[in-house]
């Protein structure tokens, strides 16, 4: 049983929070197992060590569960005016037809600053929704930040900041082309099957 419920067209769901910092270098990718030529064992191939930090920055992102559909833009630090800059174009990305908008959020300072109160206070449309402590779970963006690391960063080298927000950025479109909905709730746990037939009794001595 899941905990989401879809929400009515003229409200949407969005959850926001950043990813970072992240710095332009080599991301490992999936291992690959070579076979020694003399066939007396494998050993697995390593990737070269990358040394250095060549830039870096925030990844800012809003996604909407309901859809599927991010929206991610790049800071070069996580300040409580690039949080409030960013919740500006979050406000223009959305339909402006929806007339609730349920922002999910974890309790960053950032994130409850001042000035982030005063700004939701001018959209009235805006509702910050605080999720609890130790239940990250509830912000779907989390798992999906998995899928934009796959998409944008997973395998590859950068030699600039730059680079990375390009790539993020092309992660973001493809996914959007191909997204589906996330739902709310646990992964459930699979048990092993029970034995067909009768059960085993103990045999009295």
């Amino acid at each position: 049983m899941t905990l989401y419920t879809a929400p009515p067209a003229e409200s949407v769901v969005v959850c926001l929070d950043e990813m970072g910092p992240e710095s332009a270098k080599s991301f490992p990718g999936a291992r690959r197992v070579r076979a020694d030529p003399s066939g007396a064992r494998r050993e697995r191939a390593r990737q070269e060590i990358d040394y250095g930090r060549r830039g870096y920055g925030y990844l800012f992102g809003a996604f909407v569960p309901a859809t599927g559909e991010a929206f991610t833009h790049p800071y070069p630090r996580r300040t409580t005016a690039n949080w409030v800059a960013f919740l500006e174009q979050v406000e223009t990305w959305l339909d402006p037809a929806v007339a609730q908008v349920s922002a999910v959020l974890d309790n960053l300072p950032a994130h409850r600053a001042t000035d982030v109160l005063l700004w939701a206070l001018a959209h009235p449309r805006w509702e910050l929704v605080f999720q609890p402590t130790y239940a990250a779970y509830l912000n779907l963006i989390e798992p999906w930040w998995k899928v934009l690391r796959s998409l944008a960063l997973k395998g590859r080298r950068f030699a600039t900041w730059e680079e990375v927000c390009q790539a993020v950025e092309k992660a973001t479109q493809y996914w959007n082309a191909h997204r589906h909905p996330f739902l709310w709730g646990r992964r459930k746990r699979r048990r092993p099957a029970r034995p067909t037939g009768i059960a085993c009794l103990p045999v009295a001595a």
